[in-house]
């Protein structure tokens, strides 16, 4: 299934639903460049919180996570010790996973290490790209890759910088959600030129 027309009119990627927030996060933010550093260390947790998990659920703790991570602050968050670790493992409101939120604590760290280095996350992200949106017009969500040399080349990089649950899927995954690609199908809506 390639697309899926709504009642509004508006064929949407088939993997949109029909559940109100994903519609609007298709919508609104999936496929959109984004050149915020705040903005992206948000995503690039989110995507790893979202490992082994259906993403609709990461959509429905975000503002959860945004509340316990000091709004995606990365110098709050580098800071955050062994007694916030375990408030967090208490909280409900996200991913109580013990390496998942002690990935989000290093990836801040290695987040501010990075800018320190080369001025920002927006700069160093785009590159594996070519400082443009790819964009890509599958013929179905199927269609789409799971990875790219693209993400490979960020994944192993990210690696190598200290970032944790940065696997070539979940940086392919970021690079669609912040529009580093633009996947969505050739009959929706969202489409480049629509």
């Amino acid at each position: 299934m390639k697309s899926v027309l709504h009642p509004d009119g508006k064929k949407r990627c088939a993997w949109a639903g029909s559940d109100p927030l994903y519609v609007r996060y298709h919508d609104e933010e999936w496929g959109v460049p984004v050149h915020d550093d705040s903005r992206l260390f948000e995503f690039i947790i989110l995507e790893g919180a979202q490992a082994g998990l259906s993403w609709i659920t990461i959509l429905r703790k975000r503002q959860g996570y945004a509340r316990a991570f000091a709004g995606f602050d990365a110098r709050k968050v580098a800071r955050f010790d062994a007694r916030k670790v375990e408030r967090l493992m208490a909280d409900e409101s996200i991913v109580r996973n013990r390496l998942k939120i002690a990935s989000t604590i290093s990836n801040a760290k290695a987040l501010l290490a990075l800018q320190k280095e080369l001025g920002s996350f927006d700069a160093y992200l785009w590159q594996f790209v070519g400082g443009a949106p790819k964009v890509n017009r599958p013929r179905s969500p199927r269609s789409a890759p799971a990875r790219t040399p693209e993400s490979d080349a960020m994944s192993k990089d990210l690696k190598k910088r200290g970032f944790r649950f940065v696997g070539s899927t979940i940086c392919y995954a970021f690079m669609q959600a912040c529009g580093l690609v633009d996947d969505h199908v050739h009959d929706c809506f969202r489409a480049a030129g629509r």
